[in-house]
């Protein structure tokens, strides 16, 4: 069980609702002067383990879902785009957040991240250079981020976020975490603010 004032948040970069996510959740983390602890969660690995392919949902939830972000943008004021490369891996994202963690960069970091793929177009996120580029923008050392990011300890953390997701019960992505509460999906901060105000739902 987490500390009531920490909110522990598994994101994924290819997740469209955890682009929302992570602008809505913030605001709420900072007006309960609580923690938000980032924590990577590989969809691609999640949906292989548990038979789930998104591409073949019904075609009329796919065209739904695409009115609904379009929707979700304008309401927050947002730079959403749809990415014309859909969906793409993002283990080399999720392993540059720890580099840029360590680096006391990770939420500068994770701007970048998804400015470039959800809001310029920039599917390059998916590749190792790509990542090592978003780090040089927020002015981190390239050729560092580039070897940490290729070390065995960083792959292992971030295998491990993904497994320690599964073992809790988190099976996609935005997931939060308060206190023994679950929470999934970007249409959930009410209940999140409830929690950290201590308000039982």
């Amino acid at each position: 069980m987490l500390e009531p004032k920490t909110v522990a948040f598994y994101w994924d970069a290819g997740s469209t609702n955890t682009y929302f996510a992570l602008h809505l959740i913030r605001p709420i983390v900072a007006r309960h002067d609580a923690i938000l602890d980032y924590r990577p969660f590989n969809l691609g690995y999640v949906f292989r383990h548990h038979n789930y392919v998104l591409q073949e949902e019904p075609a009329a939830k796919l065209a739904n879902r695409g009115i609904d972000l379009r929707r979700w943008a304008k309401r927050y004021q947002l730079k959403f785009q749809m990415p014309s490369t859909f969906p793409i891996k993002t283990g080399f994202a999720h392993r540059g957040a720890f580099v840029a963690r360590d680096l006391g960069a990770e939420e500068a970091y994770l701007d970048a991240v998804f400015s470039r793929y959800w809001e310029q177009n920039d599917a390059s996120i998916a590749t190792e250079d790509g990542i090592v580029a978003a780090a040089v923008d927020i002015g981190l050392d390239g050729d560092a981020f580039r070897a940490a990011l290729r070390s065995d300890d960083v792959a292992h953390r971030e295998r491990a976020s993904t497994q320690e997701g599964l073992e809790l019960g988190v099976f996609g992505a935005p997931t939060f975490i308060v206190g023994d509460e679950m929470y999934w999906g970007k249409d959930r901060m009410e209940f999140i603010e409830d929690a950290l105000a201590g308000v039982t739902t």
